[in-house]
Formats: C-alpha cells, structure tokens, sequence
C-alpha cells in the first residue's frame, strides 16, 4: 500500500502545516496539493488548499467549514462571480446580525453547506429575534483537525477535515468532510458524517449549496433532472413555472426564483442532477444518494452579472424553509448521542458535447418515461403559505 498520510491541523496537539506542500510523486505523475494563508480585503487569513489532480484543479477552505471555494477543468473556471471578494473569513460574517440574513456576506463559493442545526430561511422566536439565521452556521465555523493522504499506486488524493457546530447548554454536532478525486478525473466526491457528540439526543439538517455561473450558466443554459414532482415555493417562483428548467439574459432587478421538488432515483438509490450550458458542449452533474438526501431545490438568481448571475443546485435532508415549519413537516433528522448519518456527493464536470449527451443519457435512463408532476401553486406542506 503506497498510501501516505500528512496531519496538517490539529488545534488539540497545537500542530499546524502553514506552507505545505505534497512531496513529488507522492500521488503520481503531475498531481499537486497545496496550503497557503491568504491575504488582503476579506480573505485575510483563510486557509485554502488547492488540489490539482493533473486535469481538475480545486480549492477547499478549512476556515470555512471546509467548504468547496472553485474549480477549474484546465481553463474553464467552475463556480459563479459574486459580488463578494471571498473566500471571506468568518470573522466577517455577522451571522446574528439583526435581518437574519449576514451568512449572505460571505456567500461566494462552489459548494458551501448550510446547516447543522438548522439549514434555511431565518426563523424568528416569539420576541421577534432570529433563533435559526439564513443558512446555519457550519460554513463559518473553522475546521480544528485537516488531514491529507495520497496512494502513489491509485492515484487518489484524499482532504478530510473536523468542524464543530456546538454550543454550550445545546447542540454539540460534528462534521467529518473528505474530499477525493483521483488523477485525470473530472471532478470529485465529497463524503461526510455528521455525528452527534452529546449524551442526548440532537436535530439536524444538511442542505448542499452547489453553486454555477458563468461560463456554463448562460442564457439558454438548462437544467436536466429525473423529476416526479415539482412545486414553486411562492407566487414569484409561480410566475416562471414554465420555463422553470431554463435561464434567461441577465436582467437589472431580477428577484430570484425557487423550486421544490421530489427526484426519481436510479435502482442503485442514486439520482443527477445535470446543468448545460446553451449549445450542450459544457456542463457540471451533481450525483447523490436519494435516500441520504430526499429533497431537491433549484435556486435562480439571474440579476446583471455585477449583482451575482448564479444558479444553485441544492440536495438536502429537507427544503430551506424555515426550521420551524420543517420540523413540523417531519424534515429534521433526530440523531441518538453518539450517532451518525453519511452523505456521499459527486459533482463531474462535463468538458465536451459528447460527455454532457452522456450525462443527459444517464437521467433519462433514470426518468424512464415517467411523465414530471409539475403544480402551478406552492403547495401545502412543501412550502410555507401565507
């Protein structure tokens, strides 16, 4: 076994790799990791460590929750431009600013979790103060242990991490992240484990936040999905029903539009979900365990490109409503003390017209004639109504 392992955090044993580089050869032939502090603006002092397989090329962000910041299949950069200069340092986001809605100020990755207690729109108490803000926490909570390993014989490449969304007197959950991606593949895969370290039981959600702009959200981009149902989550969601699976020009004061809905899934539990750009040449698949994360959401945010043109492909244990009204839809998971729930992830990006005909091949395959059960009104239960 030629796999190798290098600790390069442990905030418990005081051990930190500022600088770190993987040796030569220590996952095969063109393949590099490497961590830096970055400086200037917001992103003073997070850590990013870049990942380049030989053909997709990636950075993680251990400051924050050990998120996916960008990727890049040779040239073409994979990601959005947000308005926001980031990856921003959590010491910038005024998460229990008063709106609720401060997690937005440091909103600019790939990937980003949203969650673990709580992973959607804010939740205000009964005195009006937001109990749950926009998104949870765990993105802007740091990881305290990050460990690398390489196999020189497989050719993968391994980065896990620890981070704690805990409070004392309440939750004390933990995250395990590991991402692995192997030489010359176009992509990754993230596998995670939310465990609850308390000796009572804990609620949790995951929602993950993949994020794309341009160049392969353009106008006339699309979004392929194996879809049983979908539901509009408010009257202005309501008002692109119909074209709720494609993108328009960017356009000044555009206000976003979201989509609920339940995918088919293949007979191995798995389901994908494929964004292509307009002429079908480039694309980017989210592929996920169904039973792992039942629900699905399309976010669209198509304001002028300054303003941040995205599009959010979004798996997760429940809706990004309100914790308060999921939980009384029975979409929050309970985890016994001690317990654990995985989720596996896999984003490919589709470099040619004939890899993204192939992923459109494999959802159809999924689809299986089945006809989608589109409602042209939030629906009770699946969104919050009045």
């Amino acid at each position: 076994m030629a796999q190798k392992t290098w600790i390069l955090t442990d905030a418990a044993r005081d051990i930190h790799e500022p600088d770190f580089m993987l040796p030569p050869g220590a996952a095969g032939e063109g393949v590099s990791v490497t961590r830096r502090a970055l400086r200037g603006g917001l992103r003073e002092g997070v850590d990013a460590i870049e990942i380049d397989n030989g053909k997709f090329r990636f950075v993680v962000v251990p400051t924050r929750g050990m998120g996916l910041w960008k990727g890049w299949l040779h040239k073409t950069e994979i990601g959005w431009r947000s308005p926001i200069q980031g990856p921003v340092h959590p010491q910038f986001v005024p998460l229990t600013e008063p709106s609720g809605l401060g997690w937005l100020e440091g909103f600019d990755e790939l990937m980003v979790r949203c969650g673990l207690e709580s992973n959607g729109a804010p939740d205000s108490g009964p005195n009006g103060v937001y109990k749950y803000p926009l998104h949870g926490r765990i993105a802007n909570r740091p990881a305290h242990y990050v460990q690398l390993a390489a196999d020189a014989d497989s050719g993968e490449i391994s980065l896990s991490g620890l981070v704690d969304e805990t409070r004392f007197l309440f939750q004390k959950l933990r995250l395990k992240s590991t991402y692995k991606t192997k030489i010359g593949q176009s992509g990754l895969r993230i596998i995670d484990e939310v465990t609850n370290l308390s000796g009572d039981p804990a609620e949790m959600q995951l929602l993950y936040h993949v994020n794309i702009g341009a160049p392969i959200l353009d106008p006339g981009a699309r979004v392929v999905a194996p879809v049983k149902t979908i539901v509009p989550r408010d009257a202005r969601a309501t008002e692109g029903i119909g074209t709720w699976d494609s993108y328009p020009n960017e356009r000044a004061g555009y206000k976003e539009q979201v989509y609920f809905f339940e995918l088919l899934a293949g007979s191995d539990g798995r389901t994908q979900v494929l964004l292509k750009n307009a002429h079908g040449t480039q694309g980017v698949s989210v592929r996920y365990n169904k039973a792992q994360l039942p629900y699905f959401t399309l976010w669209k945010n198509t304001p002028m490109a300054a303003d941040g043109y995205v599009t959010g492909l979004e798996p997760g244990t429940n809706f990004p409503n309100p914790r308060t009204f999921e939980k009384e839809q029975g979409r929050v998971i309970v985890l016994k003390p001690g317990a654990s729930v995985h989720f596996d992830v896999t984003l490919d990006v589709h470099a040619t017209a004939q890899d993204v005909s192939a992923a459109e091949g494999a959802i159809a395959k999924i689809q299986a004639g089945t006809g989608p059960k589109v409602h042209s009104a939030p629906q009770a239960g699946w969104t919050k109504i009045g």
